[in-house]
């Protein structure tokens, strides 16, 4: 069975604090489409070795960390458009 708390509440939870990251003018530092892929597939390898909360066993991985990664990089993309 599928728990859609952590999945909704990580992704709610990232969102704000994406979209709440302002760009410094005077840095330099861009989010490119390679650097937002790069970020997914980390955070895919980081909630596999996190691994599910221990009562859970829908998927092998933490499906909290994973939205709420998903949410900041969503939020993130929302601001800089």
């Amino acid at each position: 069975m599928l728990n859609l708390g952590p999945i909704i509440f990580g992704f709610i939870i990232g969102f704000v604090v994406g979209f709440s990251i302002k760009d410094n003018v005077e840095n330099e530092i861009t989010f490119t489409k390679s650097s937002f892929m790069v970020m997914l597939i980390v955070a895919i390898l980081v909630a596999w070795q996190l691994g599910p909360f221990p009562y859970y066993n829908d998927l092998p991985i933490a499906t909290g960390f994973l939205s709420g990664a998903i949410g900041m990089m969503f939020g993130r993309f929302i601001v800089n458009t």
